[in-house]
């Protein structure tokens, strides 16, 4: 079976770096995959794209030489197994505040004896190979969003799911619920603090810990804070940032703030 060069690179200790797509258009998604992300996700939660559409987006990400990756739009496992049978390599679900929803998340993304998921790849055994049933449990990465306060209260019960591959923070969630403002890149204290712990609860159950960033200064500090795989800002506001810079640029006037909220 072809491997899982995410799932290879993070088992081995490196750092992932991963892109996010919210603009389902294929020819952009591919040239942006090639730009040396390790892993590029598509965003149904989100971004504009849709299950329907996502064949081609994940098509794109193969041709790009990145690691497909899909965010659910919910823990739903309708959508965990189709965007698995459509070739994801991996699945990051949204707000998994217990143990009983990180359980029904892996239970969708397993095959038994581990899981409930239904034999059907329609495409994931033709892109990764015949034996793709056999060994896919080994092979694609399931991680649980902690983006709440009552998900990080029950952490310890998540990072103890088995099958669980590792856990994704997405702080401005985390800080919204923490009654704090939403951003990528925060600096209250509360918030770094539980972001931190997070991170140290998955490097002690042997996982995965992910965050979402709002560029490589962020990232390069989540990475030195135990962080294991980061996500840059996605295609939309990047392609905004840099636009606005080489216009204010012509204009004359100072570059214009980068985004910090999504």
């Amino acid at each position: 079976m072809r491997e899982n060069e995410l799932r290879r690179l993070l088992g081995d200790g490196g750092r992932g770096i991963n892109g996010w797509v919210a603009i389902p258009a294929p020819f952009s998604v591919e040239q942006y995959a090639a730009q040396g992300f390790d892993s590029v996700t598509v965003d149904l939660q989100h971004g504009a794209a849709d299950v329907g559409g996502l064949i081609p987006l994940l098509q794109a990400i193969d041709l790009g030489g990145a690691t497909p990756m899909v965010r659910v739009p919910w823990n739903d496992p309708a959508y965990v197994m189709r965007v698995l049978d459509a070739g994801a390599h991996g699945v990051i679900c949204p707000m998994v505040n217990d143990a009983a929803q990180a359980r029904a998340f892996v239970a969708a993304g397993r095959y038994p004896p581990l899981g409930t998921r239904s034999a059907g790849p329609f495409r994931a055994s033709h892109a990764s190979g015949a034996d793709y049933v056999q060994a896919a449990n080994d092979h694609v990465l399931l991680l649980a969003m902690i983006e709440t306060r009552e998900a990080f209260a029950n952490l310890d019960e998540i990072l103890s799911v088995d099958g669980l591959d590792g856990v994704y923070v997405g702080p401005s969630d985390l800080a919204l619920s923490l009654g704090k403002p939403p951003t990528l890149g925060p600096d209250d204290p509360e918030v770094l603090q539980t972001m931190a712990a997070i991170a140290e609860g998955a490097r002690r159950h042997g996982l995965i810990a992910g965050v979402h960033t709002d560029g490589p200064a962020t990232a390069q500090r989540r990475f030195d804070e135990g962080f294991h795989f980061c996500t840059l800002l996605n295609d939309v506001r990047l392609l905004v940032d840099a636009a606005k810079r080489m216009v204010s640029e012509l204009r004359g006037a100072a570059p214009a703030e980068a985004s910090k909220t999504y």
